[in-house]
């Protein structure tokens, strides 16, 4: 079977990666845990509660099919980051359930900074046996749900740039916020004005004047 858990950050993907991998092993079944571009820059999975896995960094020449056929056995994939693997890749987990008997758990974000769907992310949600969104709840600063991801440069919401651009490190100037649907179209982020189109806009009426801290 091929699953895909999707979900804005926050929302416990990599630690249900985690807990899946522990699960599935304890009954005996043998599996690896990939990983694209994870938040501590290592081939690893970390999750943002603090638990942390040793995990094979996927690199865009990688073919996963023959990385499964290179070991005796492997019964399942964790696939965290998936949505940063390239199409192709997306198709080669597709070939190893159908082709080989192997169970694929992918998780990622669904969309970009500008809410525009990674490739990968729709390849698999074109592919996949089941699709499920992460039901942990996320909130903008306004206190709604939050959906969407926010690239914020220099105290201001990005409108353009690279596709994947690590962020929320010691050594980037990027961070990532989520926001509400309403709150990422207007480019607003919490502190009483926001960059929307490149203009400064000034919060609406409605908005509160104090915003409360972002979920961690």
């Amino acid at each position: 079977m091929l699953k895909f858990y999707f979900g804005p950050m926050d929302c416990g993907k990599s630690t249900l990666a985690l807990q899946m991998n522990y699960n599935h092993g304890r009954q005996g079944r043998r599996g690896l845990v990939l990983t694209k571009h994870d938040r501590s820059g290592e081939p690893r999975v970390t999750s943002r509660i603090g638990l942390g896995l040793e995990a094979v960094e996927v690199v865009d020449s990688m073919d996963l099919v023959e990385l499964v056929r290179g070991h005796d056995r492997i019964d399942y994939l964790i696939c965290d980051e998936a949505c940063f693997y390239t199409v192709e890749q997306i198709e080669q987990l597709a070939d190893l359930v159908d082709g080989h008997g192997v169970d694929v758990y992918a998780f990622g974000l669904a969309s970009d900074f500008r809410s525009v769907l990674f490739p990968a992310s729709r390849r698999l949600f074109e592919l996949a046996d089941e699709v499920c969104r992460l039901q942990v709840e996320v909130l903008c600063w306004c206190g709604r749900p939050g959906q969407l991801n926010a690239r914020v440069v220099g105290g201001e919401m990005a409108r353009t740039g690279e596709q994947v651009v690590i962020g929320d490190t010691d050594a980037s100037p990027v961070r990532y916020q989520v926001l509400c649907r309403r709150h990422h179209r207007a480019g607003l982020l919490g502190e009483g004005t926001g960059v929307g189109g490149g203009t400064v806009q000034t919060a609406p009426q409605t908005a509160p004047q104090t915003a409360p801290q972002t979920a961690q």
